[in-house]
C-alpha cells in the first residue's frame, strides 16, 4: 500500500481551487469545513474503490456538499413545527440487528480514536462528534485553523488505517463483522 494516497496528493495540489469553487456557493465561514469534508469523503471512497479522475471527483464532491449545505440551511427555516412529531421510517422499523451493528461500529470508532494522541483526539472528536467548525475549535483550544485542519486530517487517516486493519483481520480470520451485515456467532 502506498504511503500517500492519490486523493491526498490531489487534495494538497488543488486545495485552493476547491476552496474557490466552494466559496462561490457558500459563505466564507463554511468553506473550510466543506472542503475538509470533501477530502474525507473522497479519501473514504478511495479506500473502497479506484478513483480514476481524483481532481474531478473531489471537485464534484465539494460542489455537491456545498449545494447540500445551502439546501439544508434553506430548509431549516422553512419547516413548520407541526412536522416535528412525524418519526422517520428508519426509527419506526429499527431492529435489534441494526442496534447491535450500530453499537459495534461505535465501539470500533472509540477504539480507533484511542490510538490518537491526546491533542489530535480532542480536535478530531470536536470536529467529528460535536460537529464544530474548524474556526470554533481553533478559538476554543487556542490553536491555528491550519493546526486544527492538520489534526483532523491526521485523526481521519489514523482512524481509517485502524478500521481498515481491523476489517482486514476479520476477513483473514474468516469472520464477518456485524458492520458488514452478518452477525457473529
Amino acid at each position: 500500500m502506498p504511503s500517500k494516497s492519490t486523493v491526498t496528493e490531489t487534495y494538497l495540489k488543488y486545495r485552493a481551487k476547491l476552496m474557490r469553487a466552494v466559496g462561490s456557493i457558500v459563505g466564507k465561514d463554511d468553506i473550510e469545513d466543506i472542503v475538509q469534508e470533501a477530502f474525507i469523503k473522497s479519501y473514504e471512497a478511495e479506500l473502497k474503490q479506484e478513483i480514476r479522475y481524483e481532481r474531478t471527483y473531489m471537485l464534484k464532491t465539494a460542489r455537491n456538499l456545498a449545494l447540500n449545505h445551502v439546501s439544508k440551511a434553506a430548509n431549516k427555516h422553512s419547516h413548520p413545527i407541526d412536522d416535528m412529531d412525524i418519526l422517520p421510517h428508519e426509527l419506526v422499523g429499527y431492529s435489534l440487528e441494526k442496534n447491535v451493528e450500530s453499537k459495534e461500529r461505535f465501539i470500533h470508532f472509540c477504539r480507533a480514536t484511542d490510538t490518537l494522541s491526546a491533542e489530535v483526539k480532542r480536535v478530531f472528536l470536536l470536529k467529528k462528534v460535536y460537529d464544530m467548525r474548524q474556526k470554533e475549535i481553533a478559538e476554543l483550544l487556542g490553536l491555528s485553523e491550519s493546526t486544527v485542519e492538520k489534526h483532523v486530517a491526521k485523526g481521519l487517516l489514523q482512524c481509517s488505517k485502524y478500521l481498515a486493519a481491523l476489517n482486514e483481520v476479520d476477513v483473514k480470520s474468516g469472520a464477518v463483522s456485524a458492520t458488514q451485515g452478518v452477525n457473529r456467532s
